[in-house]
C-alpha cells in the first residue's frame, strides 16, 4: 500500500485528486491507478475535486448554501470548559458530502446507468448492480467521522426537499444500525438531534435568505 510522496500530513487539507493512498506499491499509480480502485472512484473523484474548485456551480440554491457554510465559513465551539476552539470538518467527511451531492444535483445520477458513466475500468456492467433505485456509497474508515457524514446528509436532504420546489429526496428519516454498540453510539449523537444543534450542521436564521434553524423539524427515529 502506498501514499503518494505529496500526500498531506493534516486531515483538513484538501489533496489533489491524483495525490491520494493508492492499494499497491507507488511506482504502480502511472500505470495501473484506474484499474485497481473501485471502478467508479477515479473519474468521479477528479470531477468533484474540479466542482468544489470552481465554487459548486450548476448546484441548487440550497446544496450551495449548505456547502458554503460547511466548508467555506469559519465555526467557532463553545467548549465544556467555556473556552472557544475552531471546529473544521475533516477533508474525508467532506468530499463524501460533495460527491453525493454533486452525484445527485448536477450530474443527476439517478440509476445504475447513469454510474455507469463513471466507470474506469471497462469491467462494470448493469448486472452488477441489482437495486432499481438509487444508491450512493461512501468508504470511509473507522473513525473518520462517518457520523457527522450521516447528520450533514441528512440534513441536505431535509432542506433540499423543504427548499427546492422538484426535490424528490425524504425530510423523514429513518436511521438503522448494523448491531448494539454502533446503536448506542449513533443515539448519544441524535436524540434530541444533539449533533444538528452541537455541530455547526445548520446554518444560522438568516443565512443565505433562509430561516434554517427555525424550519429544522425532522422526524428521525433510530
Amino acid at each position: 500500500m502506498a501514499l503518494h510522496p505529496d500526500f498531506p500530513k493534516s486531515p483538513y487539507a484538501i489533496p489533489h485528486p491524483d495525490q491520494r493512498w493508492f492499494p499497491a506499491a507507488e511506482d504502480l499509480h502511472t500505470t495501473a491507478y484506474e484499474k485497481l480502485l473501485p471502478p467508479l472512484v477515479a473519474n468521479i473523484r477528479r470531477e468533484v475535486g474540479d466542482w468544489r474548485q470552481r465554487g459548486y456551480p450548476a448546484a441548487t440554491a440550497t446544496s450551495r448554501a449548505l456547502l458554503q457554510w460547511w466548508f467555506r465559513t469559519d465555526h467557532m465551539i463553545e467548549q465544556a470548559d467555556g473556552r472557544l476552539s475552531r471546529f473544521q470538518y475533516y477533508f474525508a467527511q467532506r468530499e463524501t458530502v460533495e460527491t453525493v451531492i454533486w452525484l445527485y444535483d448536477v450530474r443527476k445520477a439517478r440509476d445504475k446507468f447513469d454510474l455507469m458513466r463513471f466507470d474506469a475500468s471497462g469491467a462494470v456492467s448493469a448486472g452488477l448492480f441489482p437495486e432499481d433505485w438509487p444508491r450512493y456509497v461512501g468508504k470511509m474508515a473507522t473513525g473518520s467521522g462517518k457520523t457527522k457524514v450521516l447528520s450533514l446528509l441528512i440534513a441536505w436532504s431535509y432542506f433540499h426537499r423543504l427548499y427546492e420546489a422538484d426535490s424528490a429526496l425524504a425530510r423523514n428519516m429513518l436511521v438503522i444500525a448494523p448491531n448494539i454498540i454502533v446503536l448506542d453510539r449513533l443515539r448519544s449523537d441524535f436524540d434530541g438531534l444533539k449533533i444538528f444543534f452541537n455541530d455547526p450542521v445548520l446554518p444560522d436564521n438568516g443565512f443565505a435568505g433562509r430561516n434554517w434553524r427555525d424550519d429544522f423539524q425532522i422526524t428521525l427515529p433510530i
